[in-house]
């Protein structure tokens, strides 16, 4: 599975999930740093990636009719590195299995 990053959480998350297998880029490592919600909605649908991100826009864009966009949606409260990344190792395999299973927005606590 292919993630996006999004601006509000640390490039280093996308490092981690890439030491746990699996493809995952930060917004800023492909010019997206600047870039509005939609446009990173729309690279990630078109690039077949789940978009991670705290921000509750996405989750208005994962709704939208005829949308095929996933989206892990952070619902932790700010943090450091070292409990984000113990949230992700233990929830990241069950977030997948729900995507695979065709959940569109998976929360991760």
């Amino acid at each position: 599975m292919k993630f996006l990053v999004d601006h509000q959480l640390p490039p280093a998350l996308a490092r981690f999930i890439c030491s746990q297998g699996h493809d995952a880029v930060h917004v800023r490592d492909i010019a997206l740093k600047d870039a509005q919600d939609r446009t990173i909605w729309e690279h990630a649908a078109v690039q077949g990636m789940v978009v991670i991100s705290k921000d509750e826009d996405f989750t208005f864009l994962a709704n939208a009719a005829g949308n095929t966009g996933k989206l892990l949606w952070l619902r932790m409260g700010n943090c450091r590195k070292k409990v984000l990344f113990e949230a992700f190792t233990a929830q990241l395999a069950h977030a997948i299995a729900e995507f695979n299973s065709g959940s569109r927005i998976v929360e991760l606590r």
